[in-house]
């Protein structure tokens, strides 16, 4: 497999600029996408704007209390989850996220590590980071698909 790709960005207008880029990139449909990374690195943040670059104008709240929001766009269903307030992964079970994908969502997991192997395989990660100057992303295919978006579709910055 190819290296990860890792870009830096500045500040939080950079990190949205990312998730613009990267829905120029992505297909909608049958899609998992992993976004890991501390506190406050910016996943909701690059949802934000992946979900702004797909058509999305309404608000985009981070699913941290609601576990789950779903998206119907022009183009296909989005469901946004975020597993940080998970006890066990049962619970990521109980969430059926692969009935999403079967059905043809596009799915963005946050904090999939709590979900273990109770939620489905990415094809593509994207792990933030903080840094002292900004923030730094890397973006990794975990298929075939995954890093054929990134290597032939992705661009960055738009």
């Amino acid at each position: 497999m190819p290296e990860p790709l890792k870009l830096k960005l500045a500040d939080a207008q950079a990190t949205d600029t990312c998730g613009r880029a990267l829905a120029r990139a992505l297909p909608l449909g049958s899609l998992c996408i992993w976004l890991t990374g501390e506190l406050g690195a910016g996943k909701t943040t690059l949802v934000r704007g992946l979900l702004r670059g797909l058509g999305h104008r309404a608000r985009v709240p981070s699913p941290t209390y609601t576990l789950v929001e779903p998206y119907a766009l022009k183009r296909g269903e989005v469901i946004h989850t975020d597993l940080y307030r998970l006890q066990s992964p049962s619970e990521a079970g109980a969430l059926a996220l692969d009935e999403y994908l079967d059905a043809g969502a596009m799915l963005l997991i946050e904090w999939p590590e709590r979900g273990a192997q109770q939620i489905p395989a990415a094809d593509l990660r994207i792990h933030l980071n903080v840094t002292a100057d900004g923030r730094s992303v890397e973006l990794s295919g975990d298929t075939a698909l995954g890093w054929r978006l990134l290597t032939d579709h992705f661009k960055f910055p738009l």
